[in-house]
């Protein structure tokens, strides 16, 4: 047995040749392991990629991760992840090739994502990078002119190989230079699955993952609460990230917000996610939210924002009551009262 090697004869002489290495972007679903999959029957050792960003991230449990530890292993690939944070966030107060239907900016973040895979072609000398996109499956990043972008940006004309599309796109480098041959690549085309599902049926793939919802900031809602806060914030965190995923955002002023927990959960991870200077407020006698205020908290802010979390507490409507607030380790009790509808939601991101 030769892992990672071709054994041939030639005359008396036997030879070994060393796999070519090819670097694969892999998101976990089910086209880049179709993708990683061709490669591997072509002969090529496959090195994976796997990119997390504060918005895409593979654990996050929206579809675009599927497990990407058990995929490696499935399709006997190393892996190597990479986190595309500050810069991630910095690229998105003003993408070049500008945003899709939400805050998406699909053609920079590719870029990006090849970038990285660059890196590691170049670190383990393969010949080039492999993704499972599909021509014409997204309407920002994946017709003709947008991949040929994305390649330019990301320093790899001609050597980007997109195995299920490569014999509807133009010839890559390594069609030249006789490494895959254009009889080997695929022709799928567009948003249906029908093909994927057979090529995976063919693979022995087992139990192939639902096409998934990726990234966060093609979400309508979020991508209001990112634009918001990117209006707001010169610089965001990869904290005021992570406080976007959870609760009811409401927006005081040009400094200020509130977010309330909408479960046990949430509660939790907004007192994990509090900063110094940040201000938590809990109902005293109810069950209720845990909600976390963000900038000037002006006795005007503290009152608004106890009595919203008065409202979404088990409390009577028609009683006042009480809001524990937190500063620190200090813990003050102020009054709330149960604020109407039209009076909060007019707050609301």
């Amino acid at each position: 047995m030769f892992v990672g090697r071709f054994r041939y004869r030639t005359g008396n002489f036997c030879h070994v040749e060393e796999k070519k290495k090819v670097v694969a972007l892999l998101s976990g679903g089910l086209d880049s392991r179709l993708a990683v999959k061709m490669m591997q029957n072509q002969g090529f050792d496959v090195t994976a990629v796997a990119i997390k960003t504060p918005f895409c991230d593979f654990d996050c449990g929206r579809g675009c991760g599927f497990e990407i530890r058990e995929t490696a292993d499935m399709l006997n690939v190393d892996l190597k992840t990479v986190y595309l944070g500050d810069e991630y966030i910095e690229m998105l107060k003003n993408p070049k090739h500008g945003f899709g239907s939400g805050m998406n900016p699909c053609i920079d973040c590719r870029a990006m994502m090849f970038r990285a895979g660059k890196k590691v072609m170049e670190d383990i000398g393969a010949e080039f990078v492999i993704s499972g996109e599909v021509l014409g499956q997204r309407p920002m990043s994946q017709h003709g002119p947008a991949l040929r972008t994305i390649e330019k940006e990301a320093g790899l004309e001609g050597k980007i190989v997109r195995p299920l599309s490569g014999a509807l796109l133009p010839k890559t480098e390594p069609e030249e230079r006789g490494i895959i041959r254009r009889e080997d690549l695929g022709m799928i085309r567009g948003r249906s699955r029908r093909e994927q599902l057979k090529l995976a049926q063919e693979f022995g793939f087992e139990n192939p993952p639902n096409a998934g919802g990726g990234c966060l900031l093609t979400d309508p809602k979020f991508a209001i609460r990112a634009k918001d806060l990117f209006s707001h914030t010169d610089t965001p965190t990869t904290n005021d990230i992570d406080l976007l995923k959870i609760g009811r955002h409401f927006r005081f002023d040009n400094k200020t917000k509130l977010i309330v927990g909408r479960h046990k959960d949430e509660n939790e991870m907004l007192k994990a996610l509090a900063l110094a200077g940040d201000v938590l407020l809990e109902t005293k006698d109810h069950v209720g939210p845990i909600s976390l205020l963000r900038g000037e908290d002006s006795a005007t802010n503290l009152k608004l924002a106890a009595d919203i979390t008065f409202r979404y507490s088990d409390a009577p409507k028609d009683s006042p009551g009480a809001v524990l607030v937190q500063r620190g380790e200090a813990v003050l009790e102020a009054p709330a009262a149960n604020i109407a509808e039209q009076e909060y939601l007019k707050y609301r991101i």
